[in-house]
């Protein structure tokens, strides 16, 4: 990397982590925190307005923004297509602040760049399913997401596909809103569940009558984005799918699936489930290229539900 290269990768690294090191910066840029004393005396010397505090770092002075104006036709087109992307899968004031962005970065690509933007995005396409898209997940979608920002209490009615047991449950949740996450072509809310006591998934599309309260909230300490390391799904299943199915069991990306081992006739799938019930619909699904091998409870649960198909369908 040479040093233009360099003093820029600084301005933008304290830009984007606010303050750092002098040998955080050293390794990142593989030199040594000599020749970073002396790039940031040379930021200085330019009018870069960096601050240096002893045993803390360097950081830019508050308000001070470079503006990335220079993009090869990938950078920018991905930047265009992420836009689009926001603007068809969000709600209708994010979808408006996605296209002034997209409007903003194409202002400032040259012509010849703004050509070959323009043919990789005719040739790249998102496709949103219209029940995920329409206005009644936008206006779920809009309170959640003021009610991240401003850290408040929501309420609304959940149902559960399965609770317990039993086939079908509904419920009104308060829940503490963490975060919002676009998984596969589903919205799912992360959030503390007050009567789970835990942080908890929540489906958006089983979501209704959302209501963002006045009560505020403090997040849990140590909150990360991601599934909570126990999620009570603690019963095995095993099946057997036949070789026909095998590419599209594969590629269905069961959330439950814990590993899926491949043989010339067929695969094997190992399942971790809450209750039975959770798997059966899915094995069925599968008609007669699925065969369940255990638990012995759950063979006789799939027997039984297609005994009564069969019943139902010979009538």
């Amino acid at each position: 990397m040479n040093r233009m290269d360099r003093l820029l990768g600084i301005v933008l690294e304290l830009q984007r982590r606010g303050t750092v090191r002098a040998e955080d910066l050293a390794a990142k840029f593989e030199t040594s925190k000599r020749t970073i004393y002396r790039d940031v005396q040379a930021l200085c010397e330019t009018g870069v307005p960096v601050m240096s505090q002893a045993g803390v770092g360097y950081a830019l002075v508050a308000g001070y923004f470079l503006p990335p104006l220079s993009f090869t036709s990938d950078e920018a087109a991905m930047l265009l297509l992420g836009g689009e992307f926001m603007a068809q899968n969000f709600d209708a004031q994010y979808r408006e602040r996605a296209q002034n962005a997209v409007n903003k970065i194409e202002a400032v690509v040259t012509e010849r760049l703004r050509a070959e933007v323009a043919e990789l995005r005719a040739s790249i396409h998102f496709v949103t399913p219209e029940t995920l898209s329409g206005e009644t997940m936008a206006e779920k979608l809009l309170p959640l997401r003021r009610a991240i920002i401003e850290r408040r209490t929501v309420r609304f009615r959940y149902h559960t596909k399965f609770a317990g047991d039993d086939l079908s449950a509904e419920r009104v949740r308060e829940a503490d809103p963490y975060a919002l996450l676009r998984y596969g072509e589903s919205w799912y809310l992360i959030a503390y569940c007050h009567w789970r006591q835990d942080i908890r998934n929540f489906r958006m599309e089983r979501v209704s009558e959302l209501e963002v309260l006045e009560q505020r909230f403090e997040k849990q300490p140590g909150f990360k984005m991601e599934p909570p390391a126990d999620d009570q799904r603690r019963l095995t299943v095993r099946v057997w799918f036949d070789a026909e199915v095998a590419p599209w069991v594969k590629e269905s990306h069961a959330y439950y699936i814990d590993s899926i081992e491949e043989f010339p006739d067929g695969i094997l799938v190992t399942s971790r489930v809450r209750y039975e019930r959770e798997a059966v619909q899915w094995i069925l699904s599968w008609g007669s290229a699925a065969r369940v091998l255990e638990p012995e409870s759950l063979k006789r649960r799939v027997a039984e539900e297609a005994r009564k198909i069969f019943e139902k369908n010979s009538a």
